[in-house]
């Protein structure tokens, strides 16, 4: 990283916008090669400051809820789409201003809103139903939304087609983290058994959990995948990554607060795995560290724990070849997606300040929190 931090606050999110644009361009190549639209899932990713950047490559966002939906609209204002696993009825008109795409998670939730999607005069918005073809290879059950008896989409048994009157489009989302390979076998699960369906439908959408901009990413699958159904069905194939948006942008700069023993070397920091990056403790995952290694790889090993008084809040042994000392500074790398939306202030712990970098503009502190944002939560 090449980017002088010493002026940050700590902790501190930092997002480079020359590696977003390099992703952006990834995606944005996909779209030029085969006419598919890539929408921003917020879900992983929602620095709403980096929008009008990220509008200029993507065709809108992708939404799980009101707030998000709103989001999309008033920071983006383009394609705003919307699935969740069930709708709340009392945001239900509100929601619709926002959106143009309506995904439905079952024929009930069909049946039930749409009316109320068609009775929207304003505008034309599109009906889809998420299908479950129950097939996956994602290898951790919290993030399989095809996993033993999930709520997520109707399965063939469950589907009812003579309810798809009004439906533009079919959505499966299958994936998570994953090559193009797995999106290759997916597919031809899903044309099996949905091929009579999509055939009659506006568009098909792939969902997420594409990784197209990892280094070892297989473009060109991907975009046969997408040509395969969009030749066969005439159907608009969309995407809606999260990830693959803001993978490898993003950092956390830390401090050491202190250092002990207790049978190894520990140090403390400013940070959280459960406040700041739980996904470190839910998937789980490491982190990468700049300058730091695995544990015995170089002189001093330590155990990260961050400063709340979970007992399990450790980030993870790495080792150094210099021994850590308060004021240290530490940087952990990809921590962009899946940080900032899914943080909190447990133990009334602070966020970290959000901030960017580009060449012409240098760092930008964005966002700094305090008391009354945790505060203001609670009552």
């Amino acid at each position: 990283m090449n980017i002088d931090i010493t002026g940050l606050p700590s902790p501190c999110y930092l997002v480079d916008e020359r590696l977003l644009v390099k992703n952006l361009e990834v995606l944005n190549s996909v779209q030029e090669r085969t006419g598919c639209s890539i929408l921003l899932a917020l879900k992983g990713f929602s620095m709403f400051s980096t929008f009008p950047l990220v509008g200029k490559y993507l065709k809108g966002v992708t939404s799980s809820s009101l707030f998000e939906a709103r989001l999309g609209r008033e920071k983006m204002d383009k394609e705003v789409h919307v699935y969740a696993p069930a709708y709340v009825d009392s945001e239900f008109d509100e929601l619709l201003k926002y959106v143009d795409h309506i995904v439905f998670n079952s024929f009930d939730q069909l049946k039930r809103y749409k009316s109320r999607v068609q009775g929207v005069t304003s505008k034309k918005i599109d009906i889809g139903i998420r299908v479950n073809p129950e097939y996956s290879e994602i290898e951790t059950p919290l993030y399989d939304p095809c996993y033993n008896n999930s709520r997520m989409g109707v399965t063939l048994a469950n589907f009812r087609p003579e309810d798809l009157d009004g439906v533009d489009g079919i959505h499966f989302h299958t994936m998570c983290e994953q090559n193009s390979d797995t999106l290759e076998r997916t597919i031809k699960v899903v044309d099996e058994k949905f091929g009579p369906y999509i055939k009659n439908m506006k568009w098909l959408n792939f969902g997420g959990g594409h990784h197209i901009t990892r280094e070892d990413y297989d473009l060109d699958t991907l975009v046969r995948c997408i040509q395969y159904f969009q030749d066969k069905y005439g159907v608009q194939v969309y995407l809606e990554p999260g990830e693959a948006i803001a993978l490898n942008t993003g950092y956390l700069v830390a401090t050491v607060l202190d250092t002990m023993k207790n049978g190894m070397d520990i140090a403390i920091l400013d940070t959280s795995a459960e406040c700041h990056m739980p996904d470190v403790l839910a998937m789980p995952y490491r982190p990468n560290i700049i300058d730091a290694g695995k544990p015995g790889e170089y002189a001093y090993t330590y155990r990260l724990g961050g400063l709340t008084c979970l007992a399990g809040d450790v980030i993870g042994d790495y080792s150094f070849k210099e021994p850590l000392k308060p004021g240290d500074k530490l940087v952990f790398c990809d921590m962009a997606h899946y940080t900032m939306v899914k943080n909190h202030m447990f133990n009334g712990v602070n966020l970290p300040a959000i901030a960017s970098y580009n060449d012409e503009e240098g760092i930008k502190v964005i966002r700094q929190f305090s008391y009354e944002d945790f505060s203001s939560r609670l009552s």
